[in-house]
């Protein structure tokens, strides 16, 4: 089993510190982005890699869309920034249209999961990415550009648990490196979260999925 964990991911509620605003007054969202919200969003701290659910939607399309969650083989969450854990089931089908999975994600923040009234497809947990860790078992491998570079089908394990930053530039808000097994590069520059997750997923298919 593969555990994929897109971590720090910049996926919050609109902060009060900037509900004011005529930039998010206007806005029809409840979810920061910063494609709509930019103009707001310098006032808040560490301003200039939050409001990126975009990148948490690419994410969860491409893992859930895959021959290896098809399979049975994958498990995906998602760890925020305010330390919240998503859990996804294998079956959800990830809404392709990015309003509406905003949309999605407010009903998330609201209600604690999605559907609200019926068997929950995601769930979404208050705690830490360590808390995170010490419920599942495997190999702890972090993807970094600090890491060393290595072949993924090589690194892989049958049981492991793969960890992405959700962000999109900088470093990790939680001590990850202190919980891992090994730090692991996969080309020399800053890659999208989706494609690094997508590079770990076929190689662990190569290697695992007959």
């Amino acid at each position: 089993m593969m555990h994929l964990i897109l971590a720090d991911s910049e996926l919050e509620i609109i902060p009060k510190k900037i509900i004011k605003h005529p930039a998010v007054r206007n806005s029809k969202s409840k979810i920061l982005d910063a494609s709509l919200h930019h103009a707001a969003m310098k006032g808040l701290k560490q301003w200039q890699r939050r409001g990126r659910p975009d990148i948490v939607h690419v994410f969860l399309l491409i893992a859930n869309e895959s021959i290896l969650n098809k399979e049975g083989m994958l498990r995906t969450y998602v760890h925020t920034r305010n330390d919240e854990v998503i859990y996804i089931k294998p079956e959800t089908r990830i809404i392709k249209n990015y309003n509406r999975f905003k949309g999605l994600m407010e009903q998330l923040f609201e209600h604690g999961k999605v559907p609200p009234e019926n068997e929950a497809l995601m769930e979404m947990r208050k705690e830490n990415l360590e808390k995170l860790l010490d419920k599942l078992e495997g190999k702890r491998i972090l993807f970094s550009m600090d890491g060393e570079r290595r072949k993924l089908e090589d690194i892989m394990e049958e049981d492991v648990i793969c960890i992405i930053g959700g962000f999109p530039s900088g470093d990790f808000l939680s001590p990850v490196h202190k919980m891992v097994d090994e730090v692991v590069s996969i080309y020399h520059e800053m890659l999208p979260a989706w494609i690094v997750g997508i590079e770990a997923i076929v190689a662990y298919e190569n290697k695992f999925v007959n």
